[in-house]
């Protein structure tokens, strides 16, 4: 017997009759979240050019709403809802937590080198 794979998303509160379909809610759901970042890409609100935490507001945002994509993706397309709690908690986990340490190295190299810059002590050309 096959292995049947749940119609539904966002935790059952969009259902669907076919995979199909489900293929289709989750597709239009992925192009909205993709427009909003193109959006914001292109015509950068003020408001969202503040600093936090080292880096702009907007730059959090398109950092926050790849996570969700990239979440997402995994969790329906590569049908980790259909598996064992402690399976998917590994491979997601694990995906979050590496991000984040490679945005952490990022920042702290970036800060660096722009420290460099930014105080005319240049040693070496990076």
């Amino acid at each position: 017997m096959a292995h049947e794979h749940k119609l539904e998303i966002f935790r059952g509160l969009v259902k669907f009759k076919s995979n199909t379909q489900k293929i289709w809610g989750v597709l239009i759901f992925l192009t909205i979240v993709t427009v909003v970042e193109v959006a914001l890409g292109i015509f950068k609100p003020e408001a969202l050019m503040a600093q936090f935490l080292g880096m702009k507001i907007l730059n959090w945002i398109f950092i926050i709403l790849t996570l969700v994509k990239a979440y997402y993706i995994t969790w329906d397309f590569m049908h980790m809802r259909d598996e064992v709690k402690a399976l998917r908690r590994m491979v997601v986990w694990t995906a979050i937590f590496l991000i984040l340490y490679l945005l952490f190295i990022l920042l702290q190299e970036g800060g660096y080198i722009e420290s460099i810059y930014t105080s005319g002590y240049v040693k070496r050309d990076f």
